[in-house]
């Protein structure tokens, strides 16, 4: 195997007298501007895969809210699949179903937006997930964090809340000294940050896992000669179809993760224990 891979790069290196180029974060995360460039609207290809997103989004809603039928429709039905899944399984299991309809706007905000903007990672024609760059998962992680701090006060009191999610109580009052800057750290700051970092890992990942596998595909094919192009090149076709559909998975999962967090948070937030 070791044997193969460096007679890969060889043949890599040294076909038509050019050297084969892997993907690059500068060149896959920051592409060149196409619209409005140099301005503070300047539109480039990840923001154009954004846009798109939610577009498409926000259209399919307004069709569900407008033609919504008490014997569903196949579209209906997909639609209401999405949005009982974040009901029952993420705010149903998390906080209870006496509970869980008052934060079902939020989960379900999270859960399809996270999830549309992972999938477009895998659509033709636009093959980058819109939350692989750190803007758009750190705008739900926010969206997420003040989700829980609005709930928590709303509930439980200003006063009341920060001081059960600083300094828990039945805790020795000397240890308040250490708790509660841990407490503050952990809650306050790290939770969007966690929550964010967490997504963009995930579908950065898996984005250059997918270039990767199709860039050394093309390069393969149409640049190396002979049975060894042919044949890696079939290999490395193979693993990018079985990462479209590991992909397909992992931004599912993410979704539902960053959803059920947010979920937890908000438990969190309105408890009195």
């Amino acid at each position: 195997m070791l044997g193969l891979a460096a007679k890969t790069q060889m043949l890599f290196a040294s076909a038509d007298g050019g050297g084969f180029s892997p993907p690059t974060l500068d060149g896959e995360l920051n592409p060149d501007g196409f619209l409005f460039v140099g301005t503070p609207f300047e539109m480039n290809r990840l923001l154009m895969v954004r846009l798109i997103a939610v577009v498409v989004l926000a259209l399919i809603m307004v069709w569900y809210t407008r033609r919504a039928k008490l014997v569903p429709s196949r579209g209906q039905a997909a639609v209401e699949t999405l949005l009982d899944f974040s009901r029952v399984q993420i705010g149903h299991e998390i906080l209870g179903k006496d509970k869980a309809e008052k934060y079902q706007p939020m989960l379900a905000t999270l859960f399809i937006g996270v999830l549309f903007m992972n999938l477009t990672g895998v659509i033709p024609g636009l093959q980058i997930a819109g939350t692989s760059l750190i803007g758009m998962p750190l705008i739900y992680g926010l969206f997420a964090y003040v989700g829980f701090i609005v709930a928590g006060v709303k509930d439980r009191g200003l006063g009341t809340f920060f001081k059960e999610q600083l300094m828990p109580p039945g805790v020795p009052w000397p240890l308040y000294f250490i708790m509660l800057p841990i407490e503050l750290l952990s809650t306050f700051i790290l939770r969007p940050l966690t929550l964010a970092v967490r997504l963009l890992a995930n579908m950065v990942a898996g984005h250059f896992i997918l270039v990767l596998s199709f860039a050394g595909t093309h390069y393969l094919y149409f640049t190396l000669s002979g049975v060894m192009g042919a044949g890696l090149g079939s290999l490395t076709l193979l693993v990018g179809v079985i990462f479209v559909v590991f992909e397909l998975f992992v931004g599912a999962l993410q979704a539902y993760i960053f959803a059920m967090l947010a979920a937890a948070y908000v438990s969190l937030s309105i408890s009195a224990d």
